[in-house]
């Protein structure tokens, strides 16, 4: 009876420590109780819109096996657009590309590690001269790289705009007037406080993508996708209570979304 007891508790404590084990080794999340903001209707609906453009991993269908050494190189951003080139460089592109490609089991050597070769490096795979990547393919951690990587921005535009809107103070003040009474008066007052406005745009994105083989620069595969962004705002303010809201994914999270379904692509055809 007594060993019967014993071999219980231990069952018990074992499940335990496993049920601890596997919390401990949980990913970290953090819910509503990060934000010290009250819970109020506009927060609700700020944090849906945040949601919405929060980073999302993917799966990559074949990254239970390995892909070639690689390094990605800073693209081109061939696009006028102020909004865009202040925000983004190629550099920021090729971090987000190293990111992912990493994620689906690439290895991938860090352009830091290239110190100030990279600009060197990079002239070489853009214009194509094997000699000099030869060069510099016989230099330390190089020489196992297989693939030259690099992300362009061909396309940043918007392609169409709406707004819409209304402003009551011309029909209030027609009230007021032909009306002639207080109540009329104030009817007019009431209708020319309200005020409405919704606007909107669509936006397309464009990124291109190519492989190069590392020793010969020639171009191994290169691939091209899109991808809409739609952002808006509406406003309303009716005897001084207004309401506003303003929503869309960023720019951030679009070039994200590009890299990942380009990464993708790369993952399943070129393994």
């Amino acid at each position: 009876m007594k060993i019967d007891f014993v071999k219980t508790m231990m069952c018990l404590a074992a499940g335990a420590l496993l049920a601890l084990s596997g919390a401990s080794q949980a990913q970290p999340r953090w819910g509503s109780e990060s934000s010290s903001a009250p819970a109020t209707s506009t927060s609700q609906k700020t944090n849906e819109a945040a949601d919405r453009a929060v980073y999302k991993p993917i799966e990559y269908s074949n990254a239970g096996k390995a892909g070639p050494p690689l390094i990605v190189i800073p693209g081109e951003i061939k696009s006028n657009n102020a909004t865009f080139t202040q925000k983004f460089g190629p550099n920021n592109i090729a971090d987000f590309a190293e990111i992912e490609l990493s994620k689906a089991n690439f290895p991938v050597l860090e352009r830091t590690n290239l110190g100030p070769l990279l600009n060197e490096f990079t002239l070489a795979y853009n214009l194509g001269d094997p000699d000099e990547a030869r060069k510099m393919l016989g230099r330390g951690k190089l020489k196992t790289t297989k693939w030259v990587v690099k992300f362009d921005i061909l396309k940043t535009e918007q392609v169409a705009a709406a707004q819409k809107g209304f402003d009551g103070r011309s029909v209030g003040n027609i009230i007021g007037i032909l009306g002639g009474s207080r109540g009329a008066s104030a009817g007019g007052t009431a209708v020319g406080s309200v005020k409405t406005q919704d606007t909107s745009g669509v936006w397309i994105i464009g990124m291109r993508y190519k492989i190069m083989n590392a020793e010969t620069t020639e171009q191994v595969a290169q691939g091209y996708t899109e991808e809409k962004m739609e952002v808006g705002t509406t406003s309303t303010s009716v005897l001084g209570v207004s309401s506003a809201e303003q929503g869309g994914v960023s720019l951030d999270t679009m070039v994200q979304r590009l890299i990942q379904k380009t990464v993708w692509e790369i993952d399943s055809k070129y393994k």
